[in-house]
């Protein structure tokens, strides 16, 4: 059986663990809204409105 996925409240960053790989958080949420997948972050309009440096998987809104 495979994990849930949680977001990360510290940066929105979707995961399957304990911690973050982005900012090292275990402030995990199961409960988020949205999903957006940023592949080049340098060239990402929404990457930059969301304040997001990494590529992968956030969440919109994390509750």
């Amino acid at each position: 059986m495979s994990a849930k996925p949680r977001a990360c409240r510290n940066c929105r960053r979707i995961v399957v663990g304990k911690t973050c790989d982005v900012c090292g958080s275990s402030n995990l949420s199961t409960s988020y809204s949205g999903l957006v997948i940023i592949l080049d972050v340098e060239n990402s309009e929404i990457a930059k409105e969301l304040g997001i440096r990494k590529s992968g998987r956030y969440a919109v809104k994390v509750d």
